[in-house]
């Protein structure tokens, strides 16, 4: 006999209510409160069959909330958006599966499409001779599921306008939320130096990871897709929160962070002039330079600290004077750690120690003329440079591959920003370069891809590139094809 149409919701509810009590019964009785969790992973699971586009969306939602777990097994995690993006991923390949015939060639075939596969291939074949394997898998794993979920999905969905302003105000919302709260705590303390990661809690680690979300999401708000008439009700709002995210990341107290906005302001001059090619061949110059000028007879040695001067600052004031002296002890932990990637560099060259794998690997390394009072590293920290880690990590042809699809995509944004006639595409064009520019700056005194906070969007902002480079084409077919329309009395 046929279910009446009415009676689906009621047995969905009560299989869900049941397997509720049996869940809190087995994780009360096993002594595993986790499978209490059960069927709210059941009931995402449900969702994502039915509606996987907006748990797409609540996911990115969740990124700027979401707070980090240690698990009992010593893992870390995020949580909820962690969970969401492992789910999405598994729930992806049956959904792409049974839609193939609908997913574009051209995406998949763009050459920054291409260059990220190129990328993660190699990522995988350093993985099979890592000198720690179970550490490199579980990168390799986080590293696909976010290249899926970020990249491939974001390429599915934000396909259009109107998919990109959805996508922008559902992480908008939560954003300014935490910024609020933040702001709200911080200022008890009358905005102290030394208590900017203690009001973060729980939304972020620390002041950079909370620093590195509100400066790569400014220039999505400075090109916010939205068309506000000037002076009105609503242009002051968009102004006055650009000028509250403004003062929001200053007192972050993060360096990177101003010098992100700095660049991310002068990458949108070179976009507009079409220099990015030589700002960048001149930037990959002067870099070289200098690193053979450090490495020449052991010259970094001469910028080698006083251990006993090399100290960590509660005044934000004495440690921009202290950046300059090479006095900081955040400064002067990074030289301690990029001098030892160099070394790890030279003893395994070609396919490095395996990803992952820099924090196991490095004291051996080190040089003691660096060392500072925190070079013990209790939290397990990294390289602090993106680029030196795919060095040590998956070696010269690893990084120089890194920075192939660095260089890549910020080539294409300036050619794929020409290239678009529509005004309003060209503000999110702008917006996901400067956005890119800023991640890009964070980069190379951090390493921040393998994070929710920065690694998310990371990918997205590729994503969406390829899309408007994608849309710019059909654009320029669609306008021959009016220009040249068929010869109606040619014969058939």
């Amino acid at each position: 006999m046929a279910l009446r149409s009415g009676s689906e919701p009621q047995i969905l509810f009560w299989g869900l209510a049941l397997i509720t009590l049996l869940s809190i019964w087995a994780g009360v009785a096993l002594n595993f409160i986790y499978l209490a969790g059960l069927p709210l992973a059941l009931l995402v699971v449900y969702w994502a069959t039915m509606d996987i586009r907006t748990l797409y969306f609540l996911m990115l939602a969740c990124i700027p909330i979401s707070t980090e777990v240690v698990l009992p097994n010593g893992f870390g995690t995020d949580l909820p958006d962690e969970a969401l993006i492992i789910g999405l991923f598994l729930v992806s390949i049956p959904f792409v599966l049974s839609r193939v015939h609908r997913i574009s060639s051209q995406f998949l075939l763009h050459p920054i499409s291409l260059m990220l596969l190129l990328h993660l291939a190699w990522i995988f074949l350093c993985t099979l001779q890592s000198q720690l394997l179970f550490v490199s898998v579980k990168y390799l794993l986080a590293k696909t599921w976010y290249i899926a979920v970020f990249y491939c999905l974001t390429g599915y969905f934000i396909d259009r306008v109107e998919q990109y302003q959805r996508l922008f105000w559902w992480v908008f919302w939560p954003l300014m939320f935490t910024v609020l709260v933040t702001m709200i705590r911080h200022a008890q303390s009358g905005f102290s130096f030394a208590e900017i990661n203690f009001v973060l809690w729980p939304f972020y680690r620390n002041h950079v990871n909370y620093a590195v979300l509100l400066s790569l999401f400014f220039p999505l708000l400075w090109f916010a897709p939205v068309s506000y008439e000037r002076f009105s009700l609503r242009w002051y709002a968009w102004v006055g929160t650009i000028g509250f995210l403004l003062l929001a990341i200053y007192f972050t107290y993060t360096r990177a962070a101003y010098a992100a906005i700095v660049m991310a302001a002068g990458a949108y001059v070179v976009i507009r002039w079409r220099l990015m090619r030589p700002v960048l061949g001149l930037a990959g110059l002067a870099l070289l330079i200098g690193f053979l000028y450090l490495s020449y007879d052991n010259k970094y040695l001469d910028f080698a600290p006083e251990f006993n001067r090399t100290i960590s600052h509660g005044d934000f004031g004495n440690l921009m004077e202290a950046t300059y002296k090479l006095e900081d002890i955040s400064t002067m932990e990074r030289v301690y750690r990029w001098v030892a990637a160099f070394q790890m560099s030279l003893d395994r060259p070609w396919m490095g120690f395996g990803p992952g794998n820099f924090v196991n690997f490095y004291q051996s390394y080190t040089v003691t003329s660096f060392q500072t009072y925190v070079s013990d590293n209790p939290e397990g920290s990294g390289v602090h440079c993106y680029f030196l880690m795919t060095l040590v990590e998956q070696g010269y042809l690893g990084m120089i591959l890194f920075i192939a699809l660095s260089f890549m995509v910020l080539i294409q944004a300036e050619k794929i920003y020409h290239q678009c006639t529509d005004l309003f595409r060209r503000r999110i064009i702008m917006a996901v370069s400067l956005c890119t520019v800023v991640m890009d700056a964070f980069l190379l005194i951090n390493d921040m891809v393998e994070t929710d906070k920065m690694g998310s969007f990371f990918f997205i902002c590729m994503a969406i590139l390829v899309n408007q480079d994608l849309a710019n084409k059909r654009s320029r077919q669609s306008t021959r094809a009016e220009s040249h329309p068929p010869d109606s009395t040619a014969p058939l």
